[in-house]
């Protein structure tokens, strides 16, 4: 047990904070990795299965990871963004600033998802996707290579972006 223990990169801390019926506690490193300091603050999580304890993945700032979510790999969350349901990000994928990323979605590779992006359902980002601003990407959509989306696009139906829209896709500019 005593070596579990010592392969462990973090832990959870006494602050915690309640979202629903969900209970996350800020963590807290054990060791350097990364870009991360030993005993330096991070961000919250419900256990120790929405955060991998290998490579050089890391929740910090106010950012929350919880439910059945899962972060591994060298994925960063960061700022306030919100990861949840059975969502997953992991590769060098980076979620931050307000974005939320739930349901069964999937962040990976180089992909960014940031400010106020919402991935939601089945959808898929990877590659050196760019969501952004108040973009909502919904559904079975899959977003990669180098696609760039932002502004107020909702990106739904069953589309794959990758620099062109396939299968009879939809991409809408919600007005206001």
């Amino acid at each position: 047990m005593g070596q579990l223990f010592m392969c462990k990169k973090y832990e959870l801390t006494d602050e915690e904070i309640v979202i629903g019926f969900h209970k996350l506690y800020r963590i807290r490193a054990l060791k350097d990795f990364g870009n991360v300091k030993v005993n330096e603050l991070g961000g919250f999580i419900e256990d120790e299965q929405n955060l991998s304890h290998e490579n050089d993945c890391w929740v910090c700032d106010n950012a929350k990871v919880f439910d059945n979510a899962m972060v591994f790999g060298n994925a960063k969350v960061f700022g306030n963004a919100m990861v949840f349901g059975n969502a997953k990000v992991f590769g060098n994928a980076m979620v931050f600033g307000n974005a939320k990323v739930f349901g069964n979605a999937m962040v990976f590779g180089n992909a960014k998802v940031y400010d106020n992006a919402k991935v939601i359902e089945n959808a898929l980002i990877y590659d050196e996707a760019r969501v952004f601003s108040d973009v909502r990407v919904c559904g079975e959509n899959i977003v990669a290579g180098n696609t760039i989306i932002w502004g107020n696009a909702n990106v739904y139906s069953r589309t794959k972006i990758s620099p062109r829209v396939s299968n009879n896709g939809r991409v809408q500019k919600m007005c206001l």
